[in-house]
Formats: C-alpha cells, sequence, structure tokens
C-alpha cells in the first residue's frame, strides 16, 4: 500500500541545518558560498522562518519544514515551478506570503509558475485558473496576481 502523505514530505536532509539545506544546489551548481547563503536567507525571510536559519529540520514544525522546502524550489530561481498544495499545511496568512513570494519570482525572473490546490482562498490570486470536473478541463478567467 502507498502511503500518500509521503509524496508530500518535505525531504529537507536531516543532517544539515535549515540554512545549509536552501543553499546546497546553488553550492552545488557553482555559485558563491556568499551567494548562495545570500539567496537562501532572502527566501528565508520572505517566507518568515529566517528565526530557524540554525535549526535542523527535526526542530521544525510541519509548516516550517514546508516552507523551507519552498525556499529550496526557489532558490536556483527555476524557468518553471510545479507546485502541488504548496499551502496545504500552512495559516491562511502564511499560505499568503508563499503565494506572493511565488508572484514576485514569476515577475522578477519570468518564472512560469502552475499549482495545484485546493486551497479556495489562493485560487482568486491566479490570473489562469483551471478546473478538472470528472476528467474535462474548464478555464475560467483569473483577476489575480500576475502569474505567467
Amino acid at each position: 500500500m502507498i502511503d500518500r502523505n509521503h509524496f508530500q514530505a518535505p525531504y529537507l536532509i536531516p543532517f544539515l541545518d535549515v540554512t545549509d539545506n536552501v543553499a546546497l544546489l546553488p553550492m552545488l551548481a557553482g555559485l558563491s558560498n556568499n551567494e548562495t547563503r545570500q539567496r537562501a536567507l532572502e527566501l528565508l525571510t520572505a517566507l518568515d522562518v529566517q528565526h530557524r536559519a540554525r535549526a535542523m529540520p527535526s526542530q521544525l514544525s510541519g509548516g516550517e519544514q514546508q516552507r523551507v522546502a519552498i525556499a529550496r524550489g526557489l532558490v536556483n530561481r527555476p524557468p518553471v515551478i510545479l507546485a502541488d498544495e504548496p499551502t496545504a499545511p500552512l495559516d491562511s496568512e502564511r499560505a499568503m506570503a508563499v503565494i506572493r513570494i511565488l508572484n514576485k519570482m514569476a515577475r522578477t525572473f519570468e518564472t512560469a509558475i502552475i499549482v495545484v490546490t485546493h486551497d479556495e482562498k489562493i485560487i482568486p490570486t491566479f490570473k489562469r485558473i483551471y478546473h478538472i470536473r470528472d476528467g474535462v478541463t474548464h478555464e475560467e478567467a483569473g483577476e489575480g496576481l500576475s502569474f505567467i
């Protein structure tokens, strides 16, 4: 039997602190230590987990782990982000902070963002909205933010 929660785990590296978890991939990509740490701390601040920068993953709440995983996914400034329920374990305020940072990424780095969500509060913030009902896709005009 497949544990469905297994697929939504943040998969932080347990022996690296929060900053190192976020900074690891840019370092492996050849960016300087200073540049990677600066990017990591900017994202951690934007996601309101900068105060946990030296904490180990096991010391974080589920929502904090989720936000660190989001920072790790954004730190290399990818051209496309696929986000499956990115706000699921977060309270409303932090969920909107995640949406704001995704929007900023979309504008600043011309990043396309595709979000799959059941979170009704964030749906109106998107530029294009597609609903899948009974295997049929329906498009709805969004009035939201400047997602590409």
